[in-house]
């Protein structure tokens, strides 16, 4: 619904009196209420000329949203005569009313949507108006009338072609926003689809490079440990080896210490035989000594 300010008209008696409460406004005695009272004429000339301005526009809309329900009561008209059979007589065409004259037909519920679609566009339209500063002076807040807020009846169709053509004008707009909005949407998706099977291949591609390191990996492992445990072969064989080798070693020493030894013994017989030959010797020549200095036998 569309609500418009109406102010009283502008006379002699607005200077003196409030037009909402009728308080009593001194004249102005100075150059200060001088250019109170000029602003608050100001405001009211401006209220006034938005009022022509709205009514105008109640106009426009009114005469579009009846035409508008005309053209669909047409085209529901027209679709059942299509979906009727061949043989049936065709009624008459309706007469569309003339912008003198009144609407006779009660009001349907597309016309009833159209018509509050229409109210709530100029609205909002008018509601930057309404709050512009231009209208509300603050140092004019006590002394400026109070402005009345009053429905005014929907007055009779003129003009309504412009605000048809912008109806359709946004409709058409609203299905283009809407179709590329789509479009938009689909494109989103198969970017989407395209973007979820590189990372599915990305990923299966990731997984198997993997699997062939590990394979890889494992195999360097198993090689390592067949190394490793013929190192520690070879190295059981070389302990073994050197044990045998200790244990000759050792032999051999013993066997060694075992000859000196009896070469000693040997050494040692010998020593002592040779000394017995020599004490045999020394006693024979002791013996043949004395058998030389023995005096003959007594006859």
């Amino acid at each position: 619904m569309v609500f418009t300010m109406a102010a009283p008209p502008l006379s002699a008696v607005a200077d003196l009196h409030c037009p909402g409460c009728g308080h009593y406004v001194p004249s102005p005695s100075s150059p200060v209420d001088e250019a109170a009272h000029a602003q608050l004429r100001a405001a009211q000339a401006r209220i006034a000329d938005l009022e022509t301005q709205v009514r105008l526009l109640n106009q426009k809309a009114s005469a579009a949203v009846d035409r508008w329900a005309d053209y669909e009561d047409e085209l529901g008209k027209l679709r059942s005569l299509v979906s009727a059979p061949d043989t049936a007589p065709a009624p008459p065409p309706k007469q569309l009313p003339s912008p003198s004259e009144p609407p006779r037909h009660t009001p349907s519920p597309t016309r009833t949507s159209f018509l509050q679609a229409g109210t709530n566009r100029l609205s909002q339209l008018l509601s930057p108006r309404k709050s512009s500063p231009g209208l509300r002076p603050a140092p004019l807040r006590n002394n400026s009338s109070s402005v009345s807020v009053v429905a005014p009846p929907l007055l009779s169709p003129a003009g309504s072609a412009a605000t048809a053509e912008d109806l359709m004008e946004a409709l058409s707009r609203e299905q283009s926003l809407r179709k590329e909005a789509e479009g938009r949407l689909s494109d989103t998706s198969k970017e989407i689809e395209e973007l979820s099977a590189a990372l599915f291949e990305q990923a299966n591609q990731m997984v198997a490079d993997e699997r062939r390191a590990r394979a890889k990996l494992e195999e360097r492992v198993g090689e390592l440990e067949r190394r490793d445990a013929e190192k520690r072969r070879r190295l059981e064989r070389l302990e073994t080896s050197m044990a045998r080798i200790e244990r000759v070693r050792t032999l051999l020493r013993e066997k060694v210490e075992v000859q000196t030894v009896d070469e000693e013994e040997e050494d040692d017989d010998d020593d002592e035989e040779r000394e017995t030959l020599e004490d045999g010797d020394e006693g024979e020549k002791l013996l043949r000594d004395a058998e030389e200095h023995k005096p003959p036998p007594a006859p």
